[in-house]
């Protein structure tokens, strides 16, 4: 049986699993076989030079290694300049014997099934199984809930490497940012946050030798990840510190020097729209072009609106509450509101990023 999709296997430093696993999806049906040989040194140059002997295979070398997500681009561009026309899409698998080959090609028949839309196909595997090393196991637990807290999605497993894409989708891919493993986590937030199909499957779990073959640097890769995965929120903190210190000094001067002449209730729901009304615009126009970059224009006046009664509602449960836990506990109007409003600036990350800002 014939395959409509192309494997890209990307490797760095393979050893015969890399000749076997090719051997067999070749036996399987696969017509054409991507490998990037990510600067590889001289004695791993036999392995690339048996499989540039299959016509099936086609090697693209990097002179060094760039890691693995540029590894995969360039195999997304050989791609999509030479071979989209012919085929559905890609299926990526590592080159240390972790993927076998009907887990392959069952990725691959759900990139055919789904040729016509933006999709990507990912292989999940269990953590829950003995064999799986623990910082495999846990590093994908963590990074689980972490994508689900920060981007409002649950991926199963966030650092399979065993992925299906099809053709609309990959051409978005090659602009998506990362040059080594963070690339791949880059692609499941562009996706979630693009309204991309995300179909998971179940894969077998395998793991040799204790996964002694990945390059993955569990410290150094892992802050890359976790950095990115961050991003957003940081830059979404810098946007709130900036509003919230703008609406807090107002807050402040409105309440203490301005409209004295207004007392209890009045005074701090005045002093509150008052202020949140400057500072809110002053946000919207950071997240929208800072921090989630939207650039739809077309949805600007919907996203605004959305945003505003977001704004309306926080600044009323703001008012409310402050007004609230001010009379019944002797504490500073002032520090209640840096508290009630620390609560719903978290609220507000989630609204923002998975309901108003979402593509």
């Amino acid at each position: 049986m014939k395959y409509n999709v192309i494997p890209l296997i990307p490797a760095y430093e393979p050893d015969e699993k890399l000749t076997k696993y090719v051997n067999e999806l070749i036996n399987a049906g696969f017509k054409k076989i991507l490998i990037v040989n990510d600067g590889s040194s001289e004695k791993c140059s036999k392995y690339f030079k048996d499989l540039e002997e299959k016509q099936e295979c086609i090697i693209l070398k990097h002179d060094i290694n760039r890691g693995k997500g540029q590894a995969l681009k360039t195999g997304f561009k050989y791609y999509l300049e030479n071979l989209s026309k012919e085929y559905d899409g890609i299926v990526t698998a590592d080159s240390d014997g972790q993927h076998s080959v009907k887990d392959t090609i069952n990725i691959g028949k759900i990139v055919e099934e789904n040729k016509n839309e933006k999709a990507l196909i990912l292989g999940v595997r269990d953590f829950n199984k003995e064999n799986v090393p623990f910082t495999s196991k846990y590093g994908n637990k963590l990074t689980k809930i972490i994508f689900k807290l920060l981007y409002g999605k649950t991926i199963s497993d966030t650092q399979t490497g065993l992925r299906g894409f099809t053709n609309p989708y990959l051409e978005e891919c090659i602009n998506i940012a990362g040059d080594r493993y963070e690339y791949e986590t880059n692609m499941l937030i562009y996706a979630t946050r693009d309204n991309i199909k995300i179909i998971e499957t179940t894969i077998d779990t395998i793991y040799i030798e204790e996964n002694k073959s990945s390059h993955f640097n569990p410290i150094k890769d892992s802050l890359k990840i976790y950095k990115l995965l961050f991003m957003n929120f940081f830059k979404f903190s810098f946007s709130g510190l900036v509003s919230f210190a703008i609406d807090w000094i107002l807050f402040v001067i409105f309440s203490s020097y301005i409209f004295t002449f207004l007392d209890g209730t009045e005074l701090i729901m005045v002093s509150t729209i008052i202020a949140r009304i400057i500072s809110s615009v002053i946000n919207f126009i950071l997240n929208k072009n800072i921090v989630f970059k939207f650039k739809n224009k077309g949805n600007t006046k919907v996203v605004l609106i959305k945003y505003y009664i977001l704004c309306i509602a926080q600044m009323i449960i703001s008012g409310l509450l402050v007004s609230l836990i001010t009379a019944l506990l002797p504490i500073s109007k002032d520090i209640i509101k840096i508290i009630v409003d620390l609560v719903l600036f978290f609220i507000s990350y989630k609204i923002q990023s998975n309901v108003i800002f979402k593509k």
